[in-house]
């Protein structure tokens, strides 16, 4: 994103990866950089490294939105954090006449309950590198649509597992769990 205000900050580049039967669906990631209608800011492009240059030649979220849809289609949406990713996508979905479903897992706050012990941090969203570490997880590609999801993707994956092994948890109790 070009920025974290949804009001006027715009989605640069997009990645899903599917997670089924607790494993990472190798080959069934989606990914797209997007064109913005402003082009971001010095200090936004040192932190995801997209310049104007490799976004001038990308579709306009118009032409992504599908991939955008299709990806998301019929999944529970895992992200990191849920309410930042849940207002872009509905913005960026909204000129559809498609609005985001529920329920939303949000990885940052599931960390903060799973790990509190080891971060400090019970019932507040932890930071992904932060949650990653305490669990000797890689951090891929930080700060990029393709590493940050494979990432929370396989933080998701951990912090269910852990869970599922003290109590078997079901969709329902994640979801509680991620709301705090």
């Amino acid at each position: 994103m070009t920025g974290l205000d949804p009001s006027r900050d715009e989605i640069i580049s997009f990645a899903a990866v599917p997670v089924e039967g607790g494993t990472v669906v190798a080959g069934g990631s989606s990914t797209a950089i997007v064109r913005p209608e402003r082009m971001p800011s010095a200090e936004t492009i040192r932190i995801h490294g997209l310049r104007p240059a490799d976004l001038a030649e990308a579709p306009p979220l118009d032409e992504v939105r599908d991939l955008i849809l299709e990806a998301l289609t019929g999944r529970i949406v895992v992200a990191h954090p849920a309410r930042i990713e849940r207002e872009f996508l509905s913005v960026a979905l909204r000129p559809a006449g498609v609005r985001l479903a529920e329920p939303m897992i949000c990885t940052a706050t599931l960390a903060g309950q799973v790990l509190a012990d080891r971060v400090g941090r019970r019932g507040a969203e932890t930071p992904l590198s932060v949650a990653v570490a305490a669990l000797g997880l890689p951090m891929e590609a930080p700060h990029t649509a393709d590493g940050d999801a494979l990432t929370a993707a396989q933080l998701f994956i951990a912090l269910a597992s852990r869970l599922d092994w003290r109590e078997p948890q079901t969709v329902g109790s994640l979801v509680d769990l991620s709301r705090g």
